[in-house]
């Protein structure tokens, strides 16, 4: 047994608490490849479980200046002070605690449309974090040359839509709006969406999907869906289960505090993970924290392990784990970490 654990990856070792007790479809995982292809094309052979140790890559999180940091040279959008600690030193104290090798830092609300704290960031860690630019909507159209100075100039590889940022009574699909998205998809930059008012409040994700389909799309935070409780809130799940048909669409497994009716480890999500990686595939699934606010929540190395733990109450293979992980999020990005 200790010989065989000796050969698990090394994500699979040390992550998962549940590590000595894999069922038999998990072990014979370890050298029979099995399950999903998505957009990137990848092979039964990619996804097998290959003999690097994988990495573990937070997907979705948030860095911004220390009170001192913004006093003197990053300040924080006038009304989006911070209540919470979250400088990049706290974050790597965390990643080393919990064993996390890289992360897709978000650019947060703290800083809004100033992306210069995060850049810092960036530059200081090139190998450690990638940057994720949000999406400035104006009216004006000044968003889109900044959307695309801060991918080609600042090194971001992804944007984010916040749909709750565009002018009121304005989908994501207004003129602005689609000229962003269109331009991300030439720049081969991802598309993160963040519908925090539900998936069911915006139809116009299934549009863009449809009308750019070179655009990656990232659903933040599992879409915000929760276990459902009644027909409504599972036509809604049902929707998101749908959005699979788009291959360029992927499902961030992110912020399940944010998600779940329940106190960490968040057992009610086991359903909702075994029904996504049953119609997306792991490797359309990315593991995300959403530092620093799951730090009071539940902390930032237990977040990590609770996605071990739902995996084993719906018995995924340790390929898949491996995925969802970081697999997903590396070939995305094409192993920038």
């Amino acid at each position: 047994m200790m010989a065989l654990i000796a050969r698990l990856p090394l994500v699979l070792q040390l992550s998962c608490p549940f590590r000595h007790h894999f069922k038999k479809r998990q072990w014979a995982a370890i050298s029979n490849s099995k399950r999903h292809s998505g957009i990137l094309g990848f092979s039964k052979a990619e996804m097998a479980a290959d003999s690097d140790p994988s990495k573990v890559i937070d997907s979705h999180l948030h860095v911004w200046a220390s009170p001192q940091e913004a006093a003197e040279n990053y300040p924080y959008f006038p009304g989006q002070e911070p209540s919470l600690p979250g400088h990049v030193g706290y974050l790597l104290e965390c990643m080393e605690e919990a064993g996390v090798d890289g992360a897709l830092i978000v650019q947060p609300i703290n800083h809004k449309f100033d992306h210069s704290y995060v850049t810092s960031v960036l530059k200081k860690h090139p190998y450690k974090f990638v940057g994720c630019c949000l999406a400035n909507p104006a009216e004006d159209g000044s968003g889109i040359k900044q959307l695309e100075n801060l991918i080609l100039k600042d090194g971001y590889c992804a944007v984010r839509f916040n749909p709750y940022l565009w002018p009121p009574g304005q989908p994501m699909t207004n003129e602005v709006g689609k000229a962003m998205f269109s331009k991300a998809g030439e720049l081969g930059a991802p598309v993160g969406i963040m519908c925090a008012k539900g998936l069911n409040m915006h139809p116009e994700i299934e549009q863009l999907c449809e009308e750019f389909p070179s655009a990656v799309v990232l659903l933040d935070h599992v879409a915000f869906c929760k276990p459902p409780t009644n027909d409504e809130e599972q036509q809604v799940f049902n929707e998101l289960l749908k959005l699979s048909r788009f291959p360029q669409v992927y499902v961030k497994f992110s912020a399940l505090f944010r998600v779940s009716r329940k106190p960490y480890p968040y057992e009610d999500l086991s359903d909702l993970l075994s029904k996504i990686v049953s119609s997306y595939g792991a490797n359309r699934v990315m593991w995300g924290s959403d530092f620093p606010y799951v730090v009071p929540e539940c902390g930032y190395k237990e977040a990590k392990e609770a996605v071990c733990q739902l995996a084993q109450q719906v018995n995924l293979s340790s390929s898949e784990l491996e995925w969802i992980m970081g697999k997903t999020v590396e070939q995305i990005f094409n192993k920038r970490w």
